[in-house]
């Protein structure tokens, strides 16, 4: 065959109009979650004759004129989704007018003439209307389907013949009326919650009432209560919550300890911030016969004290976890408890649940357990403490001390050869006085002390994990809650990758995963101190998915670990909480827990 006859062949054939648009409307409805230029379609749908490119534009617009094509932006288009029938879908209300109903993933703006008076994050039915050539299409709520419980934020505004709120928030511009009657004793100034009881379509404000006063605007206490309340977090602890965990007796019997191993005895110590009151972690150390070491991660046993389905327990499944502000901390769990019952304070006899290993000099787990025990610990250090201790030699508990350090350090490495991440970012912290205005600021950075923490605590939660995790041969894993974090976005690695390059670091966006995060940790290290550190640490951080609890194992990549929960922190995460509850439900035999109800507590507990 002749070189000339073989091209002839291969040269593009001019499809009719009429089969382009058969074969675009076949891609769109086929791939109707993505978007296309004219470019991608010709490409997807074989046309390849230069001519072709034309008739697709000409293709695109005229779909888009008959309302079967959405141009989604300049030049992008994708299938219309039922236009001009109902649709439902949740409302995005902006204080600048940019209404928005979210339907099938697609954005479609809601003037406010349009929207019903909805509120953000409601529920809604909507006709959208086709768009006209150049315009992006639009809808119109017909009906709220359902409303969301939400409060607003703001200062109270009260004269004669008028009270408001002037909100604070972003998704609402107009101020709330409060009839007289409904404003909680508020006056002009106050900072206040309130929420919205009716707003008629014929009236520009909606009407309200006023739920708590959080004190002056300006005070340091009101706007940090109003930014909990902002984002839907307790600001504080309703009162019958408190009396139920006044009234739990912090006694321990003879009885209880006898079901538990007794580490009392133990060298034990906590390390912990400086400013810390809720100590929920202890660690123990004894050399064992046999030359190698015996180490306790030892847990506040939280759940001894809180029982399911109690008082206590609601509110601790509800907030989900603590929240730490610059001035306070928001605990999960009643300050009785937290700070006091379930605090691993010293010389204080409590009771843990704990992961106890025997490890030779290398750090290899010889052989571990889980169980209930109960402890007395020696010393509370702080971190910077330890850390004296460590580089010095000298100090209460060194030997003790410098060992852990020894264990930890093998533990790290094997951890980073495995292909695990070292995100070891420096934080900003501030000291503050006693109105809560800060006085001085410093930098909080991981040393040795914090890392030795670390890695027990990692042990310990992986190790647990597998506990459930990797049953005998022949064995189905029960349901249990584990922490896992997906691969990467490969898109944002590459970006990242590529920015990376611009500043001459070498950062690999494919291939195994040791490879890959060995070039990542080589660019976070290289990184430190430099102008360029904070943008592409970030980028970096950015690129990785984000964890999440489920039932469902997929391992933990930022870690390099198959199995994964979190087991160390009872007293300020919930999921802590139900897995010690899963650990003492196995350990005593019990079947399976209901995986649908634990998969809604993991969904809770991620969306906090």
């Amino acid at each position: 065959m002749s070189k000339n006859k073989k091209s002839k062949e291969e040269r593009p054939v001019r499809l009719k109009k009429s089969v382009l648009a058969d074969r675009i409307l076949q891609l769109m409805h086929t791939q109707s979650k993505e978007a296309f230029n004219y470019k991608q379609v010709a490409h997807a749908i074989d046309a390849n004759h230069p001519a072709n490119r034309m008739d697709i534009i000409d293709i695109l617009e005229d779909l888009t004129l008959a309302g079967m094509l959405t141009e989604v932006s300049l030049g992008k288009y994708k299938a219309t989704s039922n236009r001009g029938t109902e649709n439902e879908g949740y409302f995005v209300r902006r204080s600048n007018g940019k209404n928005a109903v979210i339907v099938d993933e697609e954005q479609i703006f809601v003037a406010e003439r349009n929207s019903m008076h909805a509120l953000n994050g409601d529920k809604v039915r909507v006709v959208i209307s086709a768009s006209r050539k150049g315009a992006e299409p639009e809808a119109k709520v017909v009906e709220i389907l359902e409303e969301k419980e939400q409060v607003f934020i703001g200062t109270l505004r009260v004269e004669n013949n008028y009270c408001a709120l002037i909100t604070d928030s972003k998704f609402l511009a107009a101020d709330i009326i409060i009839p007289r009657g409904k404003l909680k004793g508020g006056k002009t100034g106050d900072k206040a919650v309130a929420r919205i009881t009716h707003w008629q379509d014929d009236e520009q404000n909606p009407r309200g009432e006023v739920i708590d006063i959080l004190g002056k605007k300006g005070e340091n206490n009101a706007e940090m209560h109003a930014i909990l309340a902002e984002f839907g977090l307790p600001y504080k602890y309703p009162e019958s919550v408190e009396k139920a965990a006044a009234k739990i007796d912090a006694g321990i019997t003879d009885e209880e300890v006898a079901k538990r191993e007794d580490f009392r005895n133990m060298t034990t110590f906590t390390i912990d911030p400086r400013d810390a009151k809720d100590f929920d972690d202890a660690l123990s150390i004894r050399r064992c016969d046999n030359g190698n070491w015996e180490v306790g991660v030892h847990i506040a046993d939280v759940t001894h004290y809180v029982t399911p389905g109690t008082i206590i327990d609601r509110e601790a499944q509800s907030r989900a976890t603590s929240v730490y502000l610059v001035d306070r901390t928001i605990p999960m769990l009643p300050e009785h408890l937290s700070n006091g019952i379930c605090s691993l304070r010293p010389d204080e006899e409590k009771l843990t649940f704990s992961a106890i290993f025997e490890l030779n000099d290398k750090a290899d787990v010889v052989k571990s357990r889980i169980g209930r025990t109960v402890i007395r610990s020696d010393r509370r250090f702080t971190y910077e403490e330890a850390q004296e201790i460590i580089e010095t030699g000298q100090g209460d508990f060194s030997e003790e001390m410098l060992t852990l350090n020894s264990l930890a350090q093998e533990l790290r490495k094997k951890r980073f050869s495995n292909g695990a991440l070292d995100f070891d970012r420096v934080e900003v912290r501030f000291d503050i006085d006693e109105t809560g205005r800060p006085i001085s600021v410093y930098f909080k950075e991981s040393k040795e002390a914090n890392k030795l923490i670390e890695e027990f605590m990692l042990l310990a939660n992986r190790t647990v994990a597998e506990f459930v995790g990797c049953p005998p041969p022949g064995k189905k894993a029960k349901t249990f809650v584990y922490r896992v974090h997906d691969n990467p976005d490969p898109e944002k690695l590459a970006n990242m990758s590529l920015i990376a390059h611009r500043f001459g670091y070498k950062v690999k966006a494919e291939g195994r995963r040791q490879e890959l995060n060995s070039s990542l940790n080589r660019m976070l290290r290289d990184l430190k101190g430099k102008g360029e550190e904070n943008l592409l640490s970030i980028l970096a951080l950015r690129s990785m998915a984000k964890a999440k609890y489920t039932t469902e194992n997929i391992g933990h990549y930022g870690l390099a670990f198959d199995h994964y929960t979190h087991f160390t922190s009872p007293i300020r995460r919930y999921p802590d909480m139900m897995v010690h509850r899963l650990i003492q439900r196995y350990l005593d035999k019990g079947r399976s827990a209901d995986k649908v109800r634990t998969e809604e507590l993991c969904r809770h507990s991620s969306d906090m």
